[in-house]
């Protein structure tokens, strides 16, 4: 049987993007999502803007790696969802990062 793809983002997403657009400090910020996430959660995600960050500087992906202590598999996922996703990455980095 073949599975069906859940629609994104589903009812349950929007209502956590709902309660993010709420948050109003960057203490805020760091405490919802310490009581969201356990700080391995918190960490791989850091990990990963780590990762747009670099890219977005141009670093290759054998320095983000080993910098990072990931694999060059896992920046060049994060590298794929940068260049081919739906823009999230992209919009968030060229504000904060001056290379965008």
């Amino acid at each position: 049987m073949k599975k069906t793809a859940s629609p994104y983002p589903s009812a349950s997403m929007k209502e956590l993007f709902d309660a993010i657009a709420e948050i109003e400090s960057k203490e805020e910020a760091a405490d919802f999502f310490r009581d969201l996430l356990t700080i391995p959660e918190l960490t791989e995600f850091a990990n990963r803007w780590q990762i747009v960050k670099r890219l977005v500087d141009k670093q290759s992906y054998e320095k983000i790696a080993k910098e990072l202590k990931v694999s060059t598999t896992t920046v060049s996922r994060v590298a794929l969802w940068l260049n081919n996703g739906r823009g999230g990455y992209k919009a968030v980095a060229s504000r904060l990062f001056s290379s965008s």
